[in-house]
């Protein structure tokens, strides 16, 4: 595995990140310590990265190899225990407050660039009930950004996604915090006028990312923006590759 990686980084050397994930969990993997330790000396490579549900977050080990790695992203698609366990369709013994107490610690101890996942299923996490729930989680957690997705393709299980729309209304209950939402390739939202006194309320509110804005902000808009950032009043912070506008 690794001398595949050691090629892969000589043939490209513009690359952003390297992945670590599984067809599984990839904390299982019983040499994942060691793994990271071998990635981390290698010389002049790209940021490390794991992807994770987050069902072993709360076991110490697994929390001292994880701090090691620059940006850990963790999946949070529920915080009630029904909604997690027709959501998630956890192992048995594996509990949603276990998860979200291991997260919580982990934040005190990790340095890096902590990404929470929430994918939103229509009719299992799609309320506003359980987005009060997750927004007051992710205000003890701290994470650094939130990236909100909904099933773009065909599942392994009969649910559904949501529309845009949706996973936006959904997104406007997080608040003061950094969002990203994936919107769908090709997506064509109405753009509409906002004034500089709108703008400021809207990121004092939530962050806006760079697609958030580009999406919804006519051209007038856009100028006003600009102004709000020429004056100090909003300015620019990159997380793990995605730049948000926020109130300075």
């Amino acid at each position: 595995m690794l001398d595949a990686l050691k090629m892969a980084l000589s043939k490209h050397q513009n690359l952003d990140v390297i992945t670590l994930t599984a067809n599984g969990e990839p904390t299982l993997y019983p040499e994942l310590d060691a793994l990271v330790d071998a990635i981390l000396i290698l010389p002049n490579r790209p940021k490390l990265l794991i992807l994770s549900n987050g069902s072993t977050i709360h076991d110490e080990a697994i929390q001292k190899t994880l701090s090691k790695i620059d940006i850990v992203k963790l999946s949070l698609d529920c915080v009630s225990p029904k909604c997690f366990k027709k959501l998630d369709r956890a192992h048995k013994g594996i509990e949603i407050g276990q998860i979200i107490e291991g997260m919580k610690q982990f934040r005190t101890r990790y340095q890096g660039t902590l990404v929470i996942e929430i994918l939103v299923v229509e009719r299992l996490n799609d309320t506003e009930e359980e987005f009060h729930a997750l927004n007051a989680a992710l205000h003890e957690i701290n994470p650094d950004r939130i990236d909100v997705s909904t099933i773009d393709r065909p599942p392994a299980y009969a649910v559904k996604g949501v529309s845009i729309e949706r996973l936006v209304e959904l997104s406007n209950l997080l608040e003061d915090l950094h969002v990203n939402i994936a919107y769908k390739k090709n997506y064509i939202s109405e753009k509409r006028y906002f004034s500089e006194e709108e703008i400021y309320e809207l990121l004092k509110r939530r962050p806006q990312s760079f697609e958030d804005i580009a999406l919804c902000f006519d051209a007038q808009s856009l100028k006003n923006l600009n102004h709000l950032v020429e004056k100090n009043a909003l300015h620019v912070k990159n997380i793990a590759g995605v730049n948000f506008y926020k109130v300075t």
